[in-house]
């Protein structure tokens, strides 16, 4: 290009002595190059002229001047900022806007930080610690209870109980028997096997049985019905002699009168009310 030729390549106008951009070989007087080229600016909406500084972020453009903190207004230019909901924050604002509190020190957990994550709560990693031995527990086993959270070893130390059957710890759950106590899969009938610790059941020599099994072993039978007697849930039976009988089976052989609280009269097996026993030959 000879120097008579050096002209706007937009409007032909001589460049010589004048200000120009050159763009993909191509020189553009100031005017034309920002008519055509500039990006208008995220936050005035005006364009950013040649002889200002460009700030490009994902593809949008700001004046050096309008690049700031949506929220406290300060200027962002070559300071760490974050976005959130396509505004721009510096780190301040975005931690007080946007990040988690930990759950122990009450203080922001810094974007970028390394943090816990524990019901629905979140901790510095180094807040993130045993109650007792006050180490990190970071992703190691932990049990939690009211009182704080405790890595295996402590928990088992300070609170466990160990099952009366297999003498491994209970670390939640359990049952009590005979103040002992037991895992609830290895609470089971002394007979049988069967797990009791929704069940019903019934205690022998400190062992316990099922119903079932200790209606099979030990349970007395009623001298009426035949079934066993068991005495659950406060259930009354009546004794004489070497028989028993519930107190609803506890009736008169003759006239079927309940004989609870009741004088009555024997006669071999049989029991009577004083009116149907005053007939026959009688024990008593």
């Amino acid at each position: 290009m000879t120097t008579a030729q050096f002209n706007c390549q937009y409007c032909t106008a001589s460049l010589l002595g004048k200000k120009y951009v050159l763009k993909d070989d191509n020189a553009y007087c100031v005017s034309c190059y920002d008519r055509i080229f500039s990006n208008y600016c995220e936050e005035c909406k005006e364009p950013i002229e040649s002889d200002s500084k460009d700030l490009c972020y994902k593809g949008l453009h700001w004046h050096e001047g309008c690049f700031n903190c949506a929220k406290c207004n300060h200027s962002l230019v070559e300071k760490p900022f974050a976005a959130k909901d396509e505004r721009l924050l510096c780190s301040e604002c975005y931690s007080n806007e946007c990040s988690s509190k930990c759950f122990h020190c009450k203080k922001t957990i810094m974007p970028g930080s390394r943090k816990m994550e524990f019901k629905g709560n979140y901790w510095h990693e180094t807040c993130f610690v045993c109650e007792i031995c006050r180490q990190p527990i970071g992703t190691k086993p932990l049990i939690s209870k009211e009182s704080g959270n405790y890595c295996v070893p402590c928990f088992e130390k300070e609170f466990a109980h160990y099952c009366s059957f297999c003498k491994k710890v209970i670390t939640s759950g359990g049952i009590t028997f005979r103040d002992q106590p037991w895992h609830k899969e290895c609470f089971l009938c002394s007979g049988c096997r069967k797990e009791l610790c929704e069940e019903e059941f019934m205690s022998r020599d400190d062992y316990p049985f099922c119903l079932d099994c200790y209606n099979h072993l030990y349970a007395k039978k009623c001298a009426a019905c035949l079934k066993p007697i068991t005495g659950l849930r406060g259930a009354k039976f009546i004794c004489f002699q070497d028989r028993q009988w519930h107190s609803e089976c506890f009736n008169c052989e003759k006239c079927s009168v309940s004989l609870v609280g009741e004088g009555f009269l024997t006669q071999n097996k049989e029991i009577f009310c004083r009116t149907c026993g005053s007939g026959v030959d009688t024990d008593i």
